[in-house]
């Protein structure tokens, strides 16, 4: 463990981005609790570049105070990577969005390790040899043991990150959004925009910003409804995929989309107050009903 300077850490964009910002409220506290009591954590650093610890070091900043670091060792970024998403995915306020978005980005980082392994080794294997080699699961089938999920929900959600960082390079608030829960775009929809030109993303997020965006469930009927619930199975939690649930959990989903739609449409800007206090009377009223039942 060693002492630094501010001006020793490095700062990388991209695995900044991997990190959900903290709510104002939760930054405060944090910040007077560290104010009061110093940084005891220790920040972690590969090669110099800060990979843990970015709000004690925002307030070490603002502060002029004294923390500590400690540096690990990784082969490569995408190692890095999958270290800051499995700690991330180790603390439990993270949203459906969010486990999906680093699902996808592990899934992600993986392929890209086991693309690069294969290309320096494809030149040093024996000639002549024919040795069977045992099956090994794919990189799907393990992250699905680790995250105790389907191996397709961890191949959608590689698309699911894909489309939200390419959301993200545009307007790095619609993407905070998607992540936080407070915009809602389906699994479908996002899986489309993966592949999408950028003109069509560009529209979606001018739609979530003028407030005109609505979420698209998948058809629940015929062929096409087989289709969407193989893309969009009821496992992945996604309140907007329809077709597989029962009836009443069906209804309940459409309410609560429809809800979140007129809360994003009809709310101020950082004034939902309003909206907030009349969603627990309805709690309050759901669970007076509820117990009468």
């Amino acid at each position: 463990m060693s002492h630094h300077n501010n001006d020793e850490i490095i700062i990388d964009e991209e695995f900044q981005r991997l990190l959900p910002p903290l709510e104002e409220s939760v930054f405060t506290q944090l910040e007077q609790s560290i104010i009061r009591h110093g940084i005891r954590d220790p920040l972690i650093l590969w090669d110099g570049i800060l990979i843990d610890g970015y709000n004690r070091y925002k307030i070490s900043q603002a502060h002029n105070l004294p923390f500590s670091t400690v540096s690990m060792e990784f082969p490569s970024r995408d190692e890095v990577i999958i270290w800051i998403i499995t700690n991330q995915n180790n603390r439990r306020n993270l949203t459906p969005m969010q486990h999906r978005f680093f699902r996808g980005l592990h899934y992600n980082a993986e392929k890209r390790i086991i693309s690069n392994r294969e290309g320096k080794n494809q030149y040093s294997e024996v000639e002549g040899q024919n040795v069977p080699q045992p099956k090994t699961p794919s990189t799907s089938e393990q992250l699905a043991k680790i995250y105790k999920v389907s191996s397709k929900t961890i191949k959608r959600d590689g698309k699911i990150a894909n489309a939200i960082i390419v959301i993200g390079d545009i307007s790095p608030e619609i993407k905070l959004d998607i992540l936080s829960g407070k915009t809602h775009i389906s699994n479908k929809q996002l899986m489309e925009l993966s592949s999408a030109p950028e003109e069509d993303i560009r529209e979606l997020i001018k739609q979530i910003e003028e407030g005109t965006f609505v979420s698209r469930a998948p058809a629940a009927t015929g062929e096409s409804s087989a289709k969407a619930n193989s893309e969009n199975p009821s496992a992945t939690g996604d309140p907007s995929d329809y077709s597989q649930m029962q009836p009443w959990e069906k209804q309940f989903s459409i309410m609560t989309d429809e809800f979140r739609q007129m809360v994003r449409s009809q709310s101020k800007p950082n004034d939902t107050a309003t909206a907030k206090t009349a969603l627990r009377q309805y709690i309050n009223m759901l669970e007076s009903l509820y117990k009468e039942m």
